[in-house]
């Protein structure tokens, strides 16, 4: 999924710098994106387009999800500021699981 994200990033005009499960059941992102791309518009890529993904690659997946859908609808975005870009990178860096 990182590798995923990382050129849908590419491809749609934002960069995905880190990319990690969070507790088996979220993802942490770290993104950077210039102030004409919207963060609902890069949620909306990555959600859509790994998902698309995922199902092509693993066709029986739909079928262990909850409702058939990899994701839900929420999303929560922080942005730097009031925290250090290296702390928010050591926070995600040590999520219990990558892909």
């Amino acid at each position: 999924m990182r590798q995923w994200a990382v050129e849908i990033g590419e491809e749609k005009g934002f960069t995905v710098h880190l990319f990690e499960a969070g507790e088996m059941d979220h993802i942490h992102c770290f993104v950077s994106a210039p102030p004409k791309v919207s963060v609902s518009y890069i949620v909306k890529m990555l959600k859509g387009i790994i998902g698309r993904y995922a199902f092509q690659e693993y066709p029986d997946l739909r079928k262990s999800l909850w409702k058939g859908e990899l994701w839900n609808h929420s999303y929560y975005v922080e942005t730097i500021g009031s925290v250090s870009e290296e702390n928010i990178r050591r926070y995600i860096e040590k999520q219990t699981k990558s892909y």
